[in-house]
C-alpha cells in the first residue's frame, strides 16, 4: 500500500483521543472473565428476566462445563457447536468450551436439519449444545449422522422464574437418555482442565456465513480478533463504569457475540438477555434493566418504534444505540430520534472482520451523501485501513465507488479448510468484502450495496439501497426491499417489496409514483408488492434472495 491515499487514514481527524489511543487487549475473553471475577466477583454478569448470575457464579458454572467436556474426551482444538438463543446457557456453553480449549461453532437455532448437518460435518464438530426441544424434534437424528460424540441439552426456563409466555411459552421435557443436561452439568462442580487457556492466535469461533449466496463457509475468528474489537468497544464508546448491555442482536451472530457479549464481559458489565427478539418483551426489558448500550439491525428498531406502548422513557437510559447487520435508512434515524430521543449510530462489519470495521463515533453524527442520499456507516478505527478499489484492485479516488477492502487486527485469517476461498477473499491478508461503497475525503465510509445485488436496467446500474432509502421516507412504509426481476424489454427491471406500518394504508401504484417523483426514470420500481412481513435472517437482515426466488416462482 505504498503511496496509498487511504493509508494516510484521513478518518483519524474524526476520532477523539480515547478512540485513537493504542489498546492492549487481554489474551481472550476467558482472561477478561478472570479479571472481572477478581475485581467484582458479586457484580451481576447475566440478567435473564428475574434471574441473576454474578461473575463468580458464571465463572464457577462455566468451569464445570469445561471440566465435563474434558472428562467426555474433548481435546484442545476440538469444535463445540452451540445452537441456543440469548440465554445464560449460551454464555456458559461458550465460556465452558473455551476453558476446555475448544473452538466454538455458533449456529442459528432456527436452522433446519440440512443446514445444521452441513455445519456439523464441515466443522467436524465433536460436541453439540442445543435446547432440549430441538434435540427431541430433530437434532438427535441430525447428530447421529455427524462427527458429534457428546451432546448437552438446555431448558431455557432455567436461571429465571418469570416464564414470560411471549417467548418462554413451552414446557420442560423429561431428561434425555442420550444427552447431558447443561444446567445439571454446570452445577455439578467439575474443575476446568489446566493448561488449556486460549491465546490470541488460537481459534475462538468458526462462524458460518449466513448463506445468503452459496454454501455457508466458516470464518475463523481468533481470540485476538475478538479481543481487539471488544477492547475498542470498551475504550471508544464512552460508557459508564460497569455498563449494562442489552443483547438485542442474537449471540450466535458475530455482532451479538462480539459487540454485546464480548464487549460487556471485557468491560466487567452486566449483560441483559431476553431469549429472543419480541418487541414487547424487549421494551419491558429496557424498562427493567435500564441498559446503557445495545446494537441491532434496523428492522428491530422499526419493530420497536411501531409498538404503541413504546415511549421515550423506554430509551432514556441509553448512552449509545448502534445499528448493524442491515442497511440503516436515514429516514428511520430521524423518525426514531424525533419519537424517542436517541440517535441511532450506524456501523459496518462482516463475519470475516469479526463484526465492526467502521462505526459512527459517539460524539459524531453520520453525514448523508447529498447525491445518493446514503447514510455513512461510520469511520474505521485507528488500527484499520479501509480502501476502495476497482475491478482490477487499483485504488479509486475519494468519492468514487468501488469494492470495499479491509485490513486490520479484526480481519480473520481465512475460511475453515477452504484454501481456495481464502486466497480469493483474503489476498495478502486483506479482506475483499464484495460490498460496493465509497469514502469521502474526511474518511466517512458509505456502503452502496452488495456487488451481486446490483440491478442492470437497460444498461443502467441501479443499486437497491438507493431505492429502498426513498421508500423508507414514505410514512406508510415499515420495511422495504428492492430486487431486480427479469424484463423482456429492459433485461431487468426494479421491483419493490413492502411491509406497512401498523394502521397505515397505501397501494402499489401510489408507492411507485412516490418513487418516480424522487428518482431517475430507470430507477423507480415498475412493480411493487405489499406483504405482511419481509423474510429475514435471524440477525434481522432482509433476505433479498428469497424475494428474488418468490418472483421466479410466481412467474
Amino acid at each position: 500500500m505504498t503511496g496509498s491515499r487511504y493509508a494516510a487514514k484521513p478518518w483519524l481527524g474524526l476520532l477523539d483521543e480515547a478512540q485513537k489511543a493504542p489498546v492492549s487487549p487481554a489474551d481472550s475473553l476467558v482472561h477478561a472473565l478472570r479479571r472481572a471475577v477478581a475485581e467484582a466477583p458479586e457484580r451481576t454478569f447475566l440478567a435473564y428476566f428475574d434471574g441473576r448470575l454474578s461473575y463468580r457464579e458464571a465463572d464457577e458454572l462455566s468451569d464445570s462445563v469445561a471440566g465435563h467436556l474434558a472428562a467426555r474426551g474433548l481435546e484442545r482444538g476440538d469444535r463445540v457447536a452451540v445452537l441456543l438463543q440469548n440465554s445464560p446457557h449460551c454464555v456458559l456453553a461458550v465460556l465452558g468450551a473455551w476453558k476446555a480449549g475448544a473452538v466454538v461453532v455458533p449456529v442459528n437455532p432456527m436452522y433446519k436439519s440440512g443446514e445444521v448437518a452441513h455445519v456439523l460435518r464441515d466443522g467436524e464438530v465433536a460436541a453439540l449444545v442445543c435446547s432440549d426441544r430441538a434435540w427431541e424434534a430433530y437434532l438427535r437424528d441430525t447428530a447421529r449422522d455427524s462427527p458429534v460424540r457428546v451432546a448437552l441439552t438446555a431448558c431455557e426456563l432455567d436461571f429465571q422464574t418469570r416464564g414470560d409466555q411471549r417467548v418462554l411459552g413451552f414446557d420442560r421435557l423429561p431428561p434425555a437418555a442420550d444427552a447431558d443436561d447443561l444446567t445439571a452439568v454446570a452445577r455439578a462442580g467439575h474443575r476446568a482442565p489446566e493448561g488449556r487457556e486460549p491465546g490470541p492466535g488460537d481459534l475462538a469461533l468458526i462462524s458460518y456465513t449466513s448463506g445468503t449466496s452459496g454454501t455457508p463457509k466458516g470464518a475463523t475468528n481468533t481470540h485476538g480478533n475478538i479481543m481487539h474489537n471488544a477492547e475498542r468497544q470498551r475504550t471508544g464508546l464512552g460508557l459508564p463504569a460497569a455498563p449494562v448491555y442489552f443483547a438485542l442482536a442474537p449471540l450466535f451472530h458475530i455482532t451479538g457475540m462480539v459487540c454485546e457479549f464480548g464487549a460487556c464481559l471485557n468491560s466487567a458489565g452486566t449483560l441483559a438477555l431476553a431469549y429472543r427478539f419480541e418487541a414487547g418483551v424487549v421494551l419491558d426489558a429496557f424498562a427493567e434493566h435500564r441498559p446503557h448500550y445495545t446494537v441491532g439491525p434496523s428492522t428491530a428498531f422499526m419493530a420497536l418504534a411501531a409498538r404503541p406502548e413504546a415511549t421515550r422513557d423506554h430509551f432514556a437510559s441509553f448512552r449509545v444505540i448502534s445499528s448493524g447487520g442491515a442497511p440503516l435508512p436515514p429516514a428511520l434515524v430521524e423518525k426514531f430520534r424525533a419519537g424517542f430521543g436517541p440517535y441511532i449510530r450506524n456501523g459496518y462489519g462482516l463475519t470475516e472482520c469479526t463484526a465492526p470495521c467502521a462505526s459512527v463515533p459517539p460524539h459524531r453524527e453520520a453525514p448523508v451523501d447529498p447525491v445518493s442520499g446514503t447514510l455513512a456507516v461510520g469511520v474505521p478505527g485507528p488500527d484499520t485501513v479501509v480502501r476502495i478499489v476497482d475491478e482490477a484492485g487499483e485504488e479509486v479516488p475519494f468519492g468514487e465507488q468501488g469494492e470495499i477492502v479491509v485490513r486490520g487486527p479484526q480481519v480473520v485469517p481465512g475460511y475453515w479448510r477452504r484454501p481456495d476461498a481464502t486466497a480469493e477473499t483474503f489476498p495478502g491478508g486483506e479482506l475483499r468484502t464484495g460490498d460496493i461503497g465509497f469514502m469521502d475525503e474526511r474518511g466517512w465510509l458509505y456502503v452502496v450495496d452488495r456487488k451481486k445485488d446490483m440491478i442492470n436496467a437497460s444498461g443502467f446500474k441501479v443499486w437497491p439501497r438507493e431505492v429502498e432509502d426513498v421508500l423508507y421516507t414514505h410514512p406508510a412504509v415499515r420495511e422495504a426491499a428492492v430486487v431486480g426481476v427479469p424484463d423482456g424489454y429492459r433485461g431487468e427491471t426494479v421491483k419493490a417489496y413492502i411491509s406497512l406500518r401498523p394502521d397505515a394504508a397505501t397501494d402499489p401504484d401510489e408507492l411507485a409514483e412516490y418513487c418516480r417523483e424522487r428518482l431517475a426514470a430507470y430507477k423507480y420500481p415498475r412493480q411493487v408488492e405489499i406483504l405482511p412481513d419481509l423474510p429475514k435472517t435471524a440477525s434481522g437482515k432482509i433476505l433479498r434472495r428469497e424475494l428474488r426466488s418468490r418472483t421466479r416462482d410466481n412467474r
